[in-house]
């Protein structure tokens, strides 16, 4: 007797095929020369090809970008191509249409499908395997392609020649053949997963046998096509490793840049914000989700902090001190690749540490001196008379403060007529990562806590993104450093009015 999840899944494929064939009428009265004219110009035109054979999948017009990714694989015979598209791309369903194209028109012979698993492998293989059986212009163009005895969920040899193997990670791919036929197009999907992708050895046993087992199953004598699908969910994934080694490594967000759609005659802007918020404004996934899923932006998993505990802070004016601290960079643009800037407002109450606000991202000095500004006016805003706020200044960042950013804290004063109070913190300071390992008993003790009325602040989010993945791989930790200097600030202040502090850490330059 069939399980109910096999039921399940067999119900699903055979509403699948009836929607293949429902959307794959054929012309009856058309006549032979009809036909093979047809045919002739359409196989000369590969997205009229697309567009006839599959009305459900091809239903919004093509960008430039799955044009371009069309007219690689099909026009280079030899061609190792990784797409990092993001999901709502048809990532998926492009290859397929490209490979049952090269099929049909007999440029490829003998396909390999890998993922992680040998059931996801088949999974994948699935849709192919039912188009093949059930769409009706296919058939009618180019025959049945079902063979009894060589028609397995897994495997199977179409009557037009061509053949598929699904294979896990893992799987011995040798003694592939089709007629004598080494594999000549191999398709990797699904491959990466966050557990595995938590150990590096893993990720690089798995890469390793796709280099050394996978591959090397193609003739030397002829050109073999590769297709890898996937996002970069990790820093460190197979993804990673074979887009520096491909051809051509294709990354497609889901939007760009300035936030437009990269596909906007599909996903509209409107849909877009459906999927991520609710009617309320409140997510619907993490941000870390979002950067992973649709930006090919994977937080690095740390090893360091195990959590980021949210909570109810005490009333600022309740805590013992309170610290502004600031972490430059000198950058000055919003550059993929530039440093992240930090402005920081921690209290201390009752032996815990409380972040109350966060600025924290990719900015120009200029916003930066805005962030302290706002950091000011809140900490005033909240009965904060004193204010105390630092900036890191160490002998290299020296010429940075002195050139730039004084220069900025001086135009404040004149334009907003109030001088910021930042002082230097000129410590010599360990290796980053060293410094943010001094608040793991803290944080894991549960007294180091963010503002939850913050949850839902893009900055706030960042940070967490950031302070989870602080590891001695990371480079985004700009965030956690500075809850450290202010943490330092606290713990190190000598408990006396107006501007005294302990062991000679701070220089008061009169800012």
């Amino acid at each position: 007797m069939a399980k109910k999840s096999d039921k399940k899944y067999l119900d699903r494929w055979a509403m699948f095929r009836e929607n293949i064939s429902r959307s794959t009428p054929i012309d009856l009265k058309e006549t032979e020369i009809a036909k093979h004219k047809r045919i002739k110009e359409q196989e000369a035109n590969y997205e009229k090809w697309f567009e006839y054979y599959f009305p459900n999948f091809y239903t919004h017009k093509p960008m430039p970008f799955h044009i371009k990714a069309s007219k690689r694989v099909i026009e280079n015979s030899e061609w190792f191509e990784v797409r990092s598209w993001s999901r709502e791309m048809a990532k998926s369903a492009r290859t397929m249409m490209e490979v049952l194209y090269l099929c049909f028109t007999k440029k490829k012979k003998t396909w390999l499908m890998i993922s992680n698993t040998l059931e996801n492998a088949t999974r994948l293989l699935a849709p192919y395997k039912n188009i093949l059986e059930s769409n009706n212009r296919l058939i009618n163009d180019y025959g049945v392609q079902e063979q009894i005895g060589k028609w397995e969920e897994h495997e199977f040899t179409s009557r037009y020649g061509f053949s598929f193997r699904a294979l896990g990670e893992g799987q011995s791919p040798r003694g592939t053949r089709n007629d004598a036929s080494h594999p000549d197009g191999i398709l990797v999907d699904d491959f990466d997963t966050d557990e595995k992708c938590r150990n590096r050895d893993r990720v690089k046993n798995a890469t390793d046998w796709l280099q050394e087992a996978v591959f090397p199953t193609r003739s030397v004598s002829n050109d073999l096509l590769i297709i890898v699908c996937g996002n970069i969910i990790h820093k460190y994934c197979t993804i990673t490793i074979l887009g520096e080694l491909a051809d051509c490594w294709d990354i497609v967000n889901l939007t760009d840049k300035n936030g437009k759609s990269n596909w906007p005659t599909k996903n509209s802007p409107e849909a877009i914000h459906r999927m991520f918020f609710n009617s309320k404004g409140k997510r619907k996934i993490s941000e870390k989700a979002k950067q992973k899923e649709y930006y090919n932006n994977p937080t690095a998993e740390g090893d360091t902090f195990k959590q980021f505990l949210y909570g109810k802070c005490p009333p600022i004016k309740k805590c013992e001190k309170v610290v502004t601290y600031i972490d430059p960079s000198p950058s000055n643009n919003k550059e993929k690749n530039s440093s992240s800037k930090a402005v920081v407002i921690v209290g201390l109450y009752d032996g815990k540490y409380y972040i109350y606000k966060v600025w924290l991202g990719k900015a120009t000095n200029a916003e930066m001196i805005g962030w302290i500004g706002q950091a000011y006016h809140y900490m005033d805003r909240h009965g904060i008379d004193t204010k105390k706020m630092f900036i890191e200044n160490n002998t290299l960042q020296d010429p940075h403060y002195q050139q730039v950013v004084k220069p900025l804290l001086e135009k404040y004063r004149k334009e907003h007529g109030i001088k910021l109070p930042v002082r230097e913190d000129k410590r010599r300071k360990a290796d980053k990562f060293e410094r943010l390992e001094n608040m793991v008993d803290d944080n894991n003790d549960g007294n180091i806590i963010f503002n939850q009325e913050e949850k839902e602040n893009p900055m706030m989010i960042e940070m967490e993104d950031q302070w989870l993945g602080v590891s001695k791989e990371s480079k985004e930790m700009d965030g956690p450093d500075a809850v450290e200097g202010a943490k330092i600030m606290i713990d190190t202040r000598v408990v006396k009015e107006d501007i005294s502090y302990a062991y000679g850490l701070i220089e008061d330059r009169g800012y």
